[in-house]
């Protein structure tokens, strides 16, 4: 008898160790919160529910996700609330590349990514930069040259100082020695109102805000912030082809969660997003929002964030912008 439960003992004790991490431990009990530092509209809200919708499509979670917009302090805010919410497993954000570069040079801004829990990469997100359709300028050239002869006085609505639209205006500015305005809205919306309102001249935008507004004939692409052209708009130039000889800066987008969570969580959700991507929701949204499919999982994604953000602290500096860490 006794042989017969030691048997058994280590047959159970094998099979536990034969299942997946996740099925062992972590499952989700209670509704998801899923954090975005933008406000509604902006690229991260708009994927967070967008992702949302289709797990719930795609029936892959005992549980529903449920967007919370914390903004601010260009992504600090968002970041301190999941530093709060240490070792919650049923908390989780969307990353943007404004998650690498406030902290680089905000010394206020004193979490990283490296301080909580990173879990998938997710996508590599090309953008633009447009006009309202019937701006005056027909090229990134002759908004620069309108910048050059009203220095000051041109405006560019955006994101907060250090996002990605920012960056690549203060990239324009150095290369050609002209200057304008930035204007800093907490949502995507806001941005695109005040460019179709005529408030400002200019904006960088991504595909997935960009679309029915340009099907819709209300704006006019001038360049593509992209390493080629963009299928779904041919006749819009990258920086170099419209000739300005400025880095591109891509805007990697993912999934990060609270410091401290356990290993079988961080497998969960691993493995969760690794099904999710072969799903025909989620190849519709690439489609649909012209991404670049990026998915890295987490020790992929750990030496990732080392990476970007060596090249971001490059890219900042280029842009003579002051790097703090």
């Amino acid at each position: 008898m006794k042989t017969r439960s030691a048997i058994l003992a280590i047959a159970l004790v094998a099979a536990a160790i034969a299942l997946p991490a996740h099925a062992q431990g972590f499952k989700p009990s209670k509704p998801i919160e899923f954090v975005t530092h933008t406000g509604p509209g902006g690229g991260g809200d708009v994927l967070a529910r967008a992702i949302a919708s289709a797990m719930e499509k795609e029936k892959l979670m005992p549980v529903r996700m449920q967007v919370v917009n914390k903004t601010g302090g260009g992504g600090h805010t968002a970041m301190s609330y999941l530093v709060e919410k240490k070792g919650d497993a049923h908390t989780i954000a969307v990353f943007t590349g404004l998650w690498f570069t406030n902290p680089i040079m905000r010394a206020e801004a004193n979490i990283t990514l490296k301080d909580l829990t990173p879990l998938v990469r997710l996508v590599l997100e090309p953008a633009m930069l447009a006009v309202k359709n019937d701006a005056s300028y027909k090229t990134l050239k002759d908004f620069i040259d309108a910048a050059k002869q009203n220095p000051g006085q041109l405006k560019q609505s955006g994101g907060s100082l250090g996002s990605r639209d920012w960056i690549v205006r203060q990239l324009l500015m150095k290369n050609t020695g002209t200057s304008w305005a930035f204007i800093s809205f907490p949502g995507g919306g806001d941005r695109i109102a005040a460019l179709l309102g005529g408030h400002v001249n200019i904006m960088l935008i991504e595909p997935q805000e960009a679309g029915e507004h340009i099907r819709a004939g209300n704006m006019r692409v001038l360049a593509a912030i992209s390493e080629q052209r963009m299928a779904a708009f041919p006749n819009a130039p990258t920086l170099k082809e419209a000739g300005f000889d400025v880095p591109n800066v891509p805007q990697p987008r993912g999934i990060i969660a609270p410091p401290g969570i356990p290993a079988d969580a961080v497998a969960y959700w691993e493995e969760l997003f690794a099904k999710f991507v072969k799903t025909p929701s989620w190849r519709k949204i690439l489609e649909d929002s012209l991404f670049e499919d990026g998915f890295q999982r987490s020790a992929e994604l750990n030496k990732f964030i080392d990476q970007y953000s060596e090249t971001t602290r490059g890219i900042l500096r280029e842009g003579g912008v002051k790097v703090v860490r």
